[in-house]
């Protein structure tokens, strides 16, 4: 008999559910989130499971890492692609777990990459230095602000971002209250520009693109760090058919659904990687500034469109020529991209 397993997973507990091969449901149980335990209740089913469903949620790690070890297959389910039936009344973690181990039987689950547990680490080390130069970001626009409020100026911020000279305390030095804010925000701005420093130094040492995507750097606006970023967000290329399944994760594509040439709303944006999206958004502005091509490609859209549109568009762009890139071991070739 073939059985079919979801766990709909949370912060203290997760619900068990399994199903056999005719959708009857055979065995539920809710279980204190304890590797040990959830093993203990699935080792009388062991034989018969062909599949253990989990959501792919903040903190599935431990849960698929551990029931892997055990030798049991695991489905991670995209929560993002999972539609539940709009006209129901009443919904618990009883019903999404058997919803996740029935969706697996009837083989309509929306799946998601299993990211390797040895590269994970590196890759979370990443995102925590996008973390740290988001919060950075917000303090130096803070600044920035208070300094064109009271001064009628804008102070650049590769001068706020200076660790051996600040810049910041001659623009509000004649009010106290002011150059307490001034020096609080540019040592808050400091301590993150060194802690970030420090990540991209640990991960120099530590961390090399791989042949397969050493080229990514011929990509305009794309250097080592962001080439980092797209090769551990990005996992083995093969694992996208087609580009635009490629720009679509990287959450470049337009969520715009049309019917009879009627827009009928917008898709899920947040289905994709939001850390690949940041990335290309981040590589079209540095290709806007530095690139010539990238530049009269970014300018061609905006005579047509607004600002938004543009970027968006450049970065798709890039995230399609680093699909080719990274699919094909080729350099980067604009004429491919920007004509």
């Amino acid at each position: 008999m073939k059985l079919y397993s979801g766990i709909d997973l949370h912060s203290s507990n997760s619900y068990l559910a399994i199903v056999d091969e005719t959708g009857k449901r055979i065995f539920k149980e809710k279980a204190p989130n304890d590797i040990r335990a959830i093993v203990q209740s699935f080792e009388p089913f062991r034989n018969d499971l062909v599949g253990i469903v989990v959501e792919s949620t903040y903190n599935w790690y431990w849960l698929v890492d551990g029931l892997m070890a055990e030798g049991f297959a695991l489905h991670l389910a995209n929560p993002s692609a999972i539609q539940k039936y709009s006209g129901m009344k009443y919904a618990d973690d009883k019903h999404d777990a058997f919803w996740l181990a029935e969706m697996l039987r009837l083989n309509i689950l929306p799946t998601g990459y299993i990211y390797p547990k040895d590269t994970r680490p590196i890759r979370d080390l990443l995102r925590k230095r996008g973390h740290l130069v988001s919060l950075r970001s917000s303090l130096l626009i803070s600044l920035q602000n208070i300094i064109t409020r009271n001064c009628g100026t804008k102070m650049k911020t590769n001068d706020i971002k200076r660790l051996r000279e600040n810049r910041v305390q001659p623009y509000l030095a004649d009010n106290e209250d002011l150059a307490l804010a001034g020096q609080v925000s540019k040592d808050s701005i400091d301590f993150f520009t060194k802690q970030i420093y420090a990540i991209e130094g640990f991960l120099e040492k530590k961390l090399e693109l791989t042949d397969a995507y050493k080229k990514l750097v011929t990509i305009p606006g794309i250097g080592k760090i962001l080439g980092l970023t797209i090769m551990l967000e990005t996992g083995p290329i093969e694992r996208f058919e087609k580009v635009g399944n490629y720009a679509s994760y990287c959450r470049a594509v337009s969520t715009q659904w049309i019917s009879n040439g009627k827009s009928k709303g917008k898709g899920n944006k947040k289905n994709g990687n939001k850390y690949l999206s940041w990335a290309f958004s981040e590589a079209a502005e540095f290709a806007r500034r530095y690139d010539d091509k990238a530049r009269a490609f970014y300018n061609r859209k905006l005579r047509k469109t607004n600002f938004m549109i543009a970027h968006a568009s450049l970065a798709h762009k890039l995230a399609r020529a680093a699909y080719h890139v990274m699919k094909d071991g080729v350099d980067f070739m604009p004429e491919k991209i920007f004509t």
